[in-house]
């Protein structure tokens, strides 16, 4: 975990301040390597440049714990795959101890800003492993997420649609926090791995350095089975097919990919930043401004910032979603002529 701060020595939290150069805003992100993070430290960066706010950034955060952080006040900007916020409206989940009543009156504070595609979820696997796809997770030690929180949700779930296997049943599910996946991968101690990654992304890069790496495509009857449809239609994923040609060319020679057919299958977990309900409207708008009209630079820092959606605004939302925009992000997007579906607005 590290903090540091963009123009700033201290950070506060501020729901409603006025927009300044000296205001201070904490904001908690995950580990660096993806999209989550790199949207998180560039609006840090441009929001203190520009002189919208100060923000104290804080990242290798978990998740759960941050949407709750900003629901209750306590930190400004958070970032969330969508499934958080819909779990925590229903106080199930890792909000089981909430309960439904506390939940759904916290998750109704959070508004969202920005958009983005965290992962997508595959198996995958050391070639010296031997393990010869999802059909071969039984009995083995599978890496599937941090120790709580959405991608251990989405993997746990994957798994168990796809083989009927359990953690801590059909195979011995193991966690650790995002900062320390890539080493523990590499280590060998995992005998494979369902995470959500990036094509490219920085950890599958890494672990790649070790040795020739297998990744599986979701079986397709699994895939277009009604349970995995239904599941993929949830808030928080998406359903992802992507030519098998593409993702092997964009993942380089240490990499194989497997699929019955030439399209490569699977589940995409989607989300963005929020922060509360009462934050000043004006403040957002300048942030969300100021981030939107950066867009190409933020593009340009990595190199899958073109295919995580970091200018979809419509991404994931509605529908069972119970989070919508903020009105100043609103009224930023649809000013740079974005559209934010009625059903997303806050009204």
């Amino acid at each position: 975990m590290r903090t540091f701060a963009v123009a700033a020595l201290f950070g506060g939290a501020v729901l409603a301040a006025p927009v300044a150069a000296q205001t201070n805003l904490t904001a908690e992100t995950a580990s660096p390597g993806g999209a989550v993070h790199l949207s998180s430290t560039h609006m840090a960066e441009i929001a203190g440049t520009s002189g919208v706010a100060n923000i104290q950034l804080t990242d290798g955060q978990t998740l759960t714990n941050t949407v709750q952080n900003v629901a209750e006040g306590k930190t400004d900007i958070g970032s969330a795959p969508h499934i958080l916020p819909f779990l925590m409206s229903r106080g199930v989940g890792p909000y089981g101890e909430l309960g439904k009543e506390k939940g759904a009156e916290l998750a109704a504070n959070l508004r969202a800003i920005t958009p983005y595609t965290l992962g997508i979820f595959f198996l995958y696997a050391y070639d010296a492993k031997g393990i010869d796809g999802w059909d071969g997770l039984e009995g083995k030690k599978v890496f599937n997420g941090p120790p709580r929180g959405g991608a251990l949700t989405n993997g746990r779930a994957m798994i168990q649609i796809i083989t009927g296997l359990k953690d801590g049943e059909g195979y011995e599910g193991m966690q650790a926090n995002w900062g320390q996946a890539a080493s523990i991968i590499s280590g060998g101690e995992p005998d494979a791995v369902v995470l959500p990654e990036l094509f490219p992304g920085s950890r599958v890069a890494t672990v790649a350095s070790s040795g020739k790496m297998t990744g599986w495509s979701m079986p397709k009857e699994i895939y277009e089975g009604e349970a995995m449809q239904k599941y993929m239609k949830a808030p928080g994923s998406a359903s992802v097919e992507i030519p098998l040609a593409e993702v092997a060319a964009a993942m380089g020679e240490d990499w194989t990919f497997v699929s019955e057919d030439e399209t490569f299958r699977a589940l995409a977990t989607i989300g963005g930043d929020l922060v509360h309900k009462d934050m000043d409207e004006e403040l957002v708008y300048q942030l969300v401004k100021t981030y939107v009209a950066s867009m190409d630079a933020l593009k340009a820092k990595a190199p899958f910032g073109n295919t995580v959606n970091f200018d979809n605004p419509a991404l994931g939302m509605c529908g069972a979603n119970p989070v919508k925009y903020h009105k100043g992000a609103t009224r930023a997007w649809e000013e740079a002529g974005y559209d934010i579906p009625d059903c997303a607005e806050d009204q």
